[in-house]
């Protein structure tokens, strides 16, 4: 049963491979070059939210619970809370690549008013 599947599977994995690689459309120079760029700029923005997502995610929660904890210390002082979560909840909580490339500003934590 086991050989069947394997025989079956490389088949198919050998079918995919041919029909994508007769799919792709001819590159020309400077097309292959901004598919490449593009590429590398989507690899580049994946890799960076691996590592801006959760710490993202950290200091929303952080900021979360300090400020929970600001609210009930001021005796219920929505005021104080407000100036702990708006900063550490608001902000960007994904990259694009426009950011990685400059065109947008990254705002890790969100502008607070005075």
């Amino acid at each position: 049963m086991r050989k069947m599947f394997r025989k079956t599977f490389g088949c198919w994995l050998a079918a995919g491979i041919v029909a994508s690689v007769l799919t792709v459309p001819a590159l020309g120079g400077t097309a292959r070059a901004d598919y490449l760029e593009d590429a590398g700029m989507g690899t580049a923005t994946v890799v960076a939210n691996v590592v801006y997502v959760p710490v993202k995610l950290g200091y929303a929660l952080l900021g979360g619970m300090t400020g929970g904890v600001a609210y009930v210390l001021t005796g219920a002082n929505y005021n104080v809370a407000e100036r702990v979560w708006v900063p550490s909840m608001g902000g960007n909580y994904v990259l694009s690549t426009d950011q990685l490339r400059g065109a947008e500003p990254i705002q890790f934590s969100a502008p607070t008013s005075p």
